[in-house]
């Protein structure tokens, strides 16, 4: 349990009840690794979806998982909200990694992972050279862009981090403004694109990496500005991304964030490797405190002309709580771990 967490005598008899069966702690060994849908779960575990959402919802009425809707998919999680996920946490947390029924399970976890992004790399693969054309199909660039611009403010500073760069447009409009401009890209063929456009727009001294969003190849604290575009939608587990992106802020940086606000167009899903229909105002909002972040803008950038096939797009912005510090003391931070 985590220190200072209590369960009245109920809440904890409940929460035993639910969790002692064999399939549903596996299940929670499961997702304290991460969320996960039905469909996850009914592959990992090798049961029927009709079985493992009958233990899902028993888990989920003991307070120990929580559920979330998006169109046709459900996806659960640890309760964090309540003492009941601080149990099921704990729980998990007692089990030994290395019972080979658990370590199984782990083992198509990866693989589960591991296929869902071979199919948007796949997908992003097909899509690089006419990456920006699709995008120009959900919202209006220029409008983001401007959206953008305003919420970063003007000035010069030293390094900016843009999260899943795709072409690297965003590094084109912001990377003047920095000293230092790095882009991270999962996958070779966009990051060649992007280092084509960066060439001819004169920017062949940003730099480009490869690596995962969720275990950047940079030491914490390195920059004082981090851009997350349009990528927490592909995401398995968006906050975790979030809360990775908010470990590179320097004391007193900023961390923006742009991405869909919730809509119901379940073709971006099947054929575009969208896992998530859009963000809530306060849900990304929410993940920035969870992170050590202020929250202090959460705007809408409508697409113009009432285009059915357009997109509504949000932008959030967090500060980071810190006291910034010197920069004589902070440029040692700009070394990669």
């Amino acid at each position: 349990m985590r220190q200072g967490v209590r369960v009245n005598a109920e809440v904890l008899l409940a929460g035993l009840r639910a969790a002692g069966e064999e399939t549903r702690l596996r299940i929670l060994a499961l997702l304290a690794e991460g969320e996960l849908s039905v469909s996850d779960l009914t592959d990992i575990l090798g049961q029927s979806q009709p079985r493992i959402s009958r233990h899902l919802k028993l888990l989920a009425e003991a307070g120990l998982v929580r559920r979330s809707r998006e169109g046709a998919w459900a996806f659960f999680r640890l309760d964090e909200t309540g003492p009941g996920g601080a149990m099921a946490a704990a729980l998990a947390g007692w089990l030994d990694p290395a019972d080979p029924v658990l370590a199984a399970d782990r083992e198509r976890l990866a693989a589960v992972r591991s296929a869902r992004a071979e199919v948007a790399q796949s997908y992003f693969a097909s899509v690089a050279r006419d990456w920006d054309r699709l995008r120009s199909l959900h919202v209006p660039d220029e409008a983001v862009e401007a959206a953008v611009a305003a919420a970063v403010g003007g000035g010069r500073r030293r390094a900016v981090l843009d999260l899943g760069t795709g072409t690297g447009r965003m590094l084109q409009k912001i990377a003047p403004q920095f000293e230092r401009a790095v882009g991270v890209d999962a996958n070779h063929a966009m990051l060649a694109v992007a280092r084509a456009n960066l060439e001819k727009a004169g920017l062949s001294r940003v730099e480009l990496r490869q690596g995962d969003i969720y275990a950047l190849p940079f030491a914490r604290g390195s920059f004082d500005l981090v851009i997350i575009h349009q990528v927490l939608h592909f995401l398995d587990d968006p906050a975790r991304a979030v809360r990775e992106a908010a470990a590179m802020l320097a004391p007193g940086g900023t961390l923006i964030v742009v991405d869909f606000a919730p809509h119901d167009m379940e073709f971006l899903r099947t054929e575009h490797a969208h896992r998530r229909l859009g963000f809530a105002k306060g849900q990304i909002a929410g993940w920035f405190a969870e992170a050590g972040l202020d929250g202090d803008l959460a705007e809408e950038i409508k697409a113009g002309g009432g285009a059915a096939a357009q997109l509504t797009v949000m932008l959030w912005r967090g500060q980071d709580r810190r006291e910034p510090a010197e920069p004589a003391l902070r440029q040692t931070k700009l070394e990669v771990a």
